[in-house]
């Protein structure tokens, strides 16, 4: 395999045509380099997609009390309800597979602001009341201070934690935020903590301008009672959350004299059906991917056959030669078939070494880590990938070169020998 004489020969047959070697290798490039290509765009997609989500848990579902559509029990159709701090408990004993339930609670509408002071400085931002459990459930990095506990929750304390952008906007650059106070509708709160969200892009700007207060502390400084606004809950570890769902939205109809056939009474949002989803979408982009980049490189290793294939035709004297004076029908074929690895697995290298280049390129442009780009992020293929790669390669240049082969030896070498 390393004998200084064959790899001579193999340059020089190689080198013999410059222009049909190029072009012949442009083919196996331009496959492997579309493959890896094609899949750092892809893996970008989900990196971007992935980051969407931060560090939330995939096995999550939310629910939320809407207008009821059916009469039942009395009631007439079209009542607004809302859930009630008894329903934790509730659910905690009804639905044994839950893991985590974190009953929330917002000022407003979804996505409303709320008008903000500190001094001569203010902001429109939301205003949530959160469990502690929720830094599980949908979990941000702490910038500063600490984030709820169990004591803010039963002594209703009146102190908040703050996304990055809230203090950018209500506090001087250098100024330090932690024990300061802000004015939240006429009421004072102290802040303890100040958070960056893990994802990126406009969800991570908006996760920033949110306040977080104790839930039992918004429900007493508001007059919300004892209302909740929605709850984030998650299953068991390899339970699906879809049977939590499924149990909660009936254990909560029934204690809100709701019609069980209601599809509108009570809404839902399923995470871990969502992230599947996606998870599948990509799964068959990569294959799509796969096929597509797998044809272009069949393309190009087929053309190696092919011009294998004339370049035997064109050395049958020499081949007969060597047979001639003793080449074994196999050490001929040997040749051929490491002239052809050699061509495929170069061409593909240089493929592969672009490719990746190209995506670093991308990578670089985009800013790098800890930019926000919301959809593309990342663009790469990791180093099992490129492995992989270069096997296909070494086995379709083995493979690319087995008809020309066994043409080599094919011929007898007296005929070889007359042929002109």
């Amino acid at each position: 395999m390393f004998d200084l004489d064959r790899w001579q020969e193999i340059y020089q047959v190689l080198s013999k045509n410059k222009l049909r070697t190029f072009l012949t290798a442009f083919g196996v490039f331009w496959g492997i380099f579309m493959l890896v290509v094609m899949l750092g765009a892809g893996n970008g997609l989900q990196n971007g997609v992935s980051q969407n989500l931060g560090d939330m848990a995939t096995n999550s579902v939310f629910i939320w009390a809407q207008q009821t559509s059916i009469s039942y029990n009395g009631f007439p159709r079209g009542r607004n309800y809302s859930f009630k701090n008894q329903d934790v408990e509730i659910l905690k004993h009804e639905i044994p597979e839950m893991k985590h339930i974190a009953p929330r609670l917002r000022i407003g509408g979804f996505d409303q602001a709320n008008n903000v002071i500190r001094g001569k400085k203010s902001g429109g931002f939301s205003i949530m009341g959160e469990y502690p459990i929720i830094n599980i459930i949908d979990p941000v990095n702490l910038q500063q201070g600490r984030f709820i506990n169990k004591l803010d929750i039963i002594e209703k304390r009146k102190i908040v934690v703050v996304g990055t952008r809230v203090v950018e906007i209500l506090f001087e650059k250098d100024e330090d935020p932690i024990d300061e106070y802000i004015q939240i509708q006429g009421v004072y709160f102290k802040i303890v903590g100040v958070f960056k969200s893990k994802r990126s892009g406009e969800q991570a700007n908006r996760e920033n301008q949110n306040v977080y207060m104790p839930f039992t502390t918004l429900q007493k400084t508001y007059n919300l009672g004892n209302s909740i606004g929605f709850f984030a809950i998650t299953s068991k570890d390899d339970i699906p959350v879809s049977i939590v769902e499924d149990k909660a939205i009936e254990v909560l109809k029934k204690r809100h004299s709701v019609a069980p056939e209601d599809e509108r009474a009570v809404g839902h949002f399923n995470l871990e059906k969502e992230f599947g989803q996606m998870m599948g979408l990509f799964a068959g982009i990569r294959g799509l991917i796969w096929i597509v980049g797998a044809g272009t490189l069949l393309a190009g290793v087929i053309g190696v056959s092919n011009i294998m294939l004339v370049v035997v035709k064109e050395r049958t004297k020499e081949f007969g030669i060597q047979r001639a004076i003793g080449a074994t029908p196999y050490a001929v074929m040997r040749q051929v078939i490491t002239e052809s690895i050699v061509l495929t697995t170069t061409a593909g290298y240089f493929g592969l070494v672009v490719g990746v280049g190209l995506l670093e390129l991308i990578n670089n442009l985009l800013g790098g880590p800890g930019e926000n780009t919301e959809m593309f992020l990342h663009p790469g293929i990791n180093f099992n990938i490129g492995l992989l790669a270069l096997t296909i390669l070494i086995i379709s240049g083995a493979m690319a070169g087995i008809i020309p082969a066994k043409r080599a030896v094919s011929v007898k070498p007296i005929d070889a020998l007359r042929f002109e």
